[in-house]
């Protein structure tokens, strides 16, 4: 099904698909409300297990909105800014498709 809509499209329904959730969103704004990497156990940070938060790591890592390097037995994030950037590129564009500032129903 997938196949039958431009890569764009895709690419957006990714990102957009990684959002979709308030762990996702509340790892995301601890990232950037420290404005460092962070070396360590996020799941001590935010009010989740530490099995649901790597879930949630792992769906953030795969769409590229957050970087996770290996320190010795630790992991270290970030946010990924060039993603960040290309996501706010992604949105503001769906925006001007579909906010057309009048509704024709």
């Amino acid at each position: 099904m997938m196949e039958t809509f431009d890569q764009n499209l895709r690419v957006r329904a990714a990102l957009f698909k990684a959002l979709a959730h308030p762990a996702r969103l509340a790892v995301l704004q601890y990232l950037a409300g420290i404005k460092t990497c962070i070396t360590g156990d996020i799941a001590e940070e935010l009010p989740l297990s530490r099995t649901t938060v790597n879930q949630h790591l792992k769906e953030l890592r795969d769409v590229g909105l957050i970087k996770g390097t290996v320190e010795g037995a630790r992991r270290k994030y970030c946010l990924n800014p060039d993603q960040i950037r290309r996501l706010r590129r992604e949105f503001d564009a769906l925006m001007e498709v579909i906010d057309t500032g009048v509704s024709h129903c």
